[in-house]
């Protein structure tokens, strides 16, 4: 048997992995008076209430050897190869951590990918690993097919407030104040493992409009469904999905809530899409 391996910066929930049959280890995000779980979709919302409450951002931790150390152990033991399909390098050490318990577990058929990727577009990585799983791929061909995938997946996330760039300081409040006011809206991507401006725009619909833009640019690859995400407003991100799907004639997406781990800078009101590209870089 072949365990796909992956964390809560996919923004899979519990219930959602044990549907695909994949194995989950968690970041913690925790605020003041403590972790904020991150299992369920109602864990989300409760995050979200409380990111909009507390003044201070909460912390991120990543996943501990440990978490993967025990399942890699227990598939040495009963003979299964691994595949961990990890959250962006350049925005956490849960990559790192993975390797780490590799090298512990002193066990060949253990496969760490970097995913290179966050959210939305982590899923689509992880989702592509299981369809390969499930059609009889080799450990080495679903690595292979998954890197083939990497380098043309593409997320767009629109910022709804400045707010929340304030509370972890990357802009003054005087400007997230002025920003805010004036409705304008960071549009950001995941390049080069980091999270990365596409631009800023005034309000939603220049937001999205850029997205579209880029969509444009790079052709959507139809054997691949898109993901749609939002961090708290559910109607405005299916608003933005059906829209979506209607302009590009998409037949079939994903729709999931953000989780607290990059939701945390993201803030509420964000939306976004994940797709995989029709052009090569």
């Amino acid at each position: 048997m072949i365990r796909i391996v992956t964390d809560n910066g996919s923004d899979i929930t519990l219930e959602q992995a044990q549907a695909l049959n994949v194995e989950r280890v968690v970041l913690e995000t925790a605020f003041e008076d403590g972790v904020c779980p991150m299992d369920t979709d109602e864990d989300y919302i409760r995050f979200y209430d409380k990111l909009k409450a507390s003044e201070k951002l909460p912390i991120t931790s990543r996943p501990a050897p440990q978490q993967y150390l025990d399942i890699y152990l227990d598939a040495k033991e009963k003979g299964d190869g691994v595949v961990v399909i990890a959250l962006s390098s350049g925005l956490s050490g849960t990559y790192e951590s993975a390797c780490v318990a590799k090298e512990m577990a002193e066990y060949d058929d253990i496969r760490v990918i970097d995913s290179h990727q966050a959210v939305m577009s982590q899923r689509i990585l992880v989702e592509h690993a299981v369809k390969l799983r499930n059609a009889g791929r080799t450990l080495d061909e679903i690595v292979s097919g998954v890197k083939d995938v990497r380098h043309r997946v593409r997320v767009i996330g629109i910022i709804g407030s400045l707010v929340y760039l304030r509370k972890g300081g990357r802009i003054p409040p005087a400007l997230a104040l002025l920003g805010d006011a004036l409705g304008i809206k960071p549009v950001i991507t995941v390049e080069n493992k980091v999270i990365q401006p596409l631009g800023k725009v005034r309000g939603v619909k220049a937001g999205i409009a850029q997205a579209y833009k880029m969509m444009d640019q790079d052709g959507i690859d139809p054997a691949f469904a898109p993901c749609f995400g939002y961090t708290s407003n559910a109607e405005m991100g299916e608003r933005f999905m059906q829209d979506t799907m209607e302009k590009y004639g998409l037949r079939k997406a994903g729709f999931s809530r953000v989780s607290g781990i990059i939701g945390t800078h993201l803030g509420t009101d964000s939306i976004g899409v994940a797709y995989v590209k029709k052009h090569e870089d």
